[in-house]
């Protein structure tokens, strides 16, 4: 699959990769120091970096780890100083970072939504603040953010996540719009099934479940692209993409039985 892309099609000198810990992030950026690009990592695990940087050592590229907690601006805005200082300019940024804790209504409180929503929704606004202006400065850059199919339409068990996603996909939509004609390229990502940490916690079957190495060249060809929209697998993004045009009182039922099943 994708067994084509090679250096030759990687045109990122310096790459900016949030949630580069694990999963779909840790994925990408072993795919790009493979390519020769020097990934700067961030995750607030220093652990996990540092493995990937002694896994990336005898590669074309280097992977240097960036602790990093999305939730605090002043971080943030202390790496974008670093790379002032540095004379750092990423050319393309991923703002990968994210988390799902499957809950149901029951289990449905205001605490356990903001703290989802710190990460995904807000932490990744911390993020855009500083990544918008540094590319903007320049007239310049790519910049890609990590949603899910699943901010198409409510799922079960997955309100605050479904809402952050959701949020995501409006929020880029209405920035690719302002961004035209600036220099700066916006790109939403939206994955079907993953094997990750995330996807782990899951109960039910998950049809289409990609690999992080999979998703990985999948993102890569769609980074190559003029797409807005990055999505995969195919087959499966098409049914969901069908899905949306249902209407509530067919949707709503259908989504009930399919969690009952899967249950």
């Amino acid at each position: 699959m994708f067994s084509n892309i090679n250096a030759d099609s990687c045109p990122w000198r310096v790459v900016w990769i949030t949630g580069a810990g694990r999963g779909i992030g840790a994925a990408l950026a072993k795919h790009l120091c493979q390519l020769g690009c020097t990934v700067y990592g961030s995750s607030r695990s220093l652990d996990e970096l540092i493995q990937i940087q002694r896994a990336m050592a005898a590669t074309p590229g280097r992977f240097i780890p960036v602790p990093l907690d999305i939730r605090r601006p002043a971080q943030i805005s202390a790496l974008f100083e670093r790379w002032d200082k540095e004379d750092v300019s990423p050319d393309l940024m991923v703002l990968n970072a994210g988390t799902h804790n499957p809950d149901g209504a029951k289990a449905f409180s205001a605490q356990s939504c903001r703290r989802l929503l710190d990460v995904n929704l807000q932490g990744t606004i911390n993020c855009l603040d500083f990544a918008l202006r540094h590319c903007l400065a320049k007239r310049s850059g790519q910049i890609a953010v990590m949603a899910s199919v699943a901010g198409y339409r409510g799922l079960p068990s997955a309100a605050a996540y479904c809402a952050s996603k959701a949020a995501l996909i409006s929020l880029c939509e209405s920035l690719y719009m302002d961004l035209h004609g600036t220099g700066v390229r916006l790109q939403v990502i939206n994955p079907g099934f993953v094997r990750t940490p995330l996807t782990d916690k899951n109960s039910f079957q998950m049809p289409a479940l990609m690999e992080p190495e999979q998703a990985a060249e999948a993102i890569h060809r769609g980074l190559l692209s003029s797409r807005f929209e990055i999505t995969f697998p195919a087959r499966f993004v098409y049914w969901l993409k069908l899905l949306r045009i249902l209407p509530h009182r067919l949707y709503l039922p259908l989504m009930r039985w399919v969690a009952c099943r899967s249950a």
